[in-house]
């Protein structure tokens, strides 16, 4: 079942001599419980492309549609009340609150929605991330690889319509980069969740169901990993 579809989609930064055409009519679709792989050289679109689909910015023209939904439709207002319940968004710098501790930022989303933390599936979440031992730990108390698994935790607590994935692994060690790939993979077989995945590094990329390799804006080549 089709939960993503990208039609068209074009962003332009700038006029006359100084525009810069940072997507090009990027067309494509994910099913439900995919695993894709968005790669591309650094200035290639792909960032901006997740951005576009998770409602951070909004196009010059095309549309994302979300489980049905035309997310572009909507006021700015709805549209974030939309990212925050439907979109799990996960960058490469953890964006974490210094002041929050484990368990407080990962129900970060739940807070700011008014809805209630269900602590048995919040404890399912933490075992999950290997993170049981340092719920009450601040981010300047964990490693890297923790911090970025208390951000994925943080994308995965609302079960989301789709997550997005920014180099989720940029700023780690090869280690820490195997065990958070191997927690999305986890995350997408055993809660079939659909996982669109940033990436430059092709290694990782193969990990996925799919790669779609963006250059200058275009869509050049989608494949099966299978």
């Amino acid at each position: 079942m089709e939960i993503l579809r990208v039609e068209n989609l074009t962003k332009i930064y700038g006029k006359d001599t100084t525009q810069v055409v940072a997507l090009d009519h990027v067309s494509f679709s994910v099913n439900k419980g995919e695993f894709v792989a968005i790669v591309g050289a650094s200035g290639s679109g792909k960032s901006t492309l997740l951005h576009l689909i998770g409602g951070v910015d909004r196009p010059t023209s095309g549309k994302v549609l979300i489980d049905g939904q035309d997310i572009f439709s909507l006021n700015d207002d709805k549209l974030a009340i939309f990212r925050r319940r439907q979109v799990g968004l996960i960058y490469q710098f953890y964006n974490l609150i210094p002041i929050l501790n484990v368990e407080e930022n990962i129900t970060l989303p739940l807070a700011l929605d008014n809805r209630k933390i269900n602590q048995k599936t919040l404890n399912e979440l933490l075992k999950l991330l290997g993170l049981e031992s340092r719920r009450t730990h601040l981010p300047n108390e964990l490693s890297g690889g923790q911090q970025q698994r208390t951000s994925i935790g943080r994308a995965l607590i609302t079960n989301p319509t789709i997550i997005l994935a920014d180099e989720p692994t940029g700023n780690l060690d090869s280690k820490s980069s195997d065990e958070i790939v191997e927690l999305l993979k986890k995350s997408n077989k055993e809660y079939k969740q659909t996982i669109i995945m940033i990436t430059h590094n092709m290694e990782i990329a193969k990990e996925a169901d799919r790669i779609i390799k963006i250059e200058d804006g275009k869509i050049v080549k989608v494949g099966d990993n299978q």
